[in-house]
């Protein structure tokens, strides 16, 4: 059985894995681990709930660590991922915060629908890790706040729900932006044709990692529908809280 610890990690990222109790890879992790580690552009397939954010999340910080070091060196954007929501956007950075905790990288999340003031500031002041929706890294961009110069990886997360909320345009643009030299990731659960043209157009000699390629939810997801009328919804959800905790 695979363990963390052959993929000889940093003691820093190692001890923060050790704490969230994660033992073993999951099948998305172990097939993605090294190849992501070794440089190489990647399309993974894998559904909701199968460990897909640390999947790319652990060899990126083992990456960035090596750069940042003691964290005397500059901040600069070394990595860009795209979430199509801010809920995803944010559980991403949450993921990141928690990984690379004993490390100097410093991870920042940015969005829309809220003041642009403080994701400004900490754009200004230097990260390491960029996590963004895509209308909000445009809006900032354009602004000449989101410098691509420094940038190794981009990764695109959820592209076939990018597809589906009409984002991939800004995708594309967003893709343009970064060096050609850049290591880029997308993950995705299905893959549609949109998503398809979108790995065959912008990633480079990548390699294809599938896990339950059947759009399977993960084992460990759970689902229900309920019918109720659209202004039953938040009373609906109340309950559900209430008595399924």
């Amino acid at each position: 059985m695979a363990t963390f610890e052959q993929f000889n990690l940093p003691k820093s990222l190692q001890k923060a894995i050790d704490d969230l109790g994660f033992s073993t890879p999951t099948p998305i992790q172990e097939k993605s681990f090294n190849i992501i580690l070794s440089g190489k552009d990647v399309m993974g397939i894998a559904q909701t709930g199968t460990g897909k954010t640390a999947a790319f999340a652990i060899p990126i910080i083992n990456h960035i660590h090596r750069i940042v070091g003691s964290g005397k060196k500059r901040k600069q954007i070394r990595t860009i991922i795209l979430s199509p929501t801010r809920e995803l956007a944010i559980q991403i950075a949450e993921n990141f915060e928690a990984l690379s905790k004993y490390t100097q990288i410093k991870t920042y999340v940015i969005y829309g629908g809220v003041n642009m003031d403080p994701q400004i500031k900490a754009l200004k002041y230097g990260i390491d890790v960029l996590v963004a929706t895509p209308g909000r890294f445009l809006d900032l961009y354009k602004q000449n706040l989101i410098k691509t110069d420094a940038l190794h990886q981009l990764v695109i997360d959820e592209a076939d729900l990018m597809l589906d909320m009409g984002f991939i345009n800004d995708v594309r643009k967003i893709i343009k932006l970064t060096p050609p030299n850049r290591q880029t990731l997308m993950f995705s659960a299905t893959m549609p044709m949109g998503v398809r043209e979108l790995a065959d157009e912008f990633l480079s000699n990548a390699v294809y990692v599938s896990v339950d390629p059947d759009s399977s939810t993960g084992e460990n997801i759970t689902q229900k529908t309920y019918l109720v009328e659209k202004e039953d919804k938040k009373k609906l959800l109340k309950h559900v809280i209430e008595t399924q905790n």
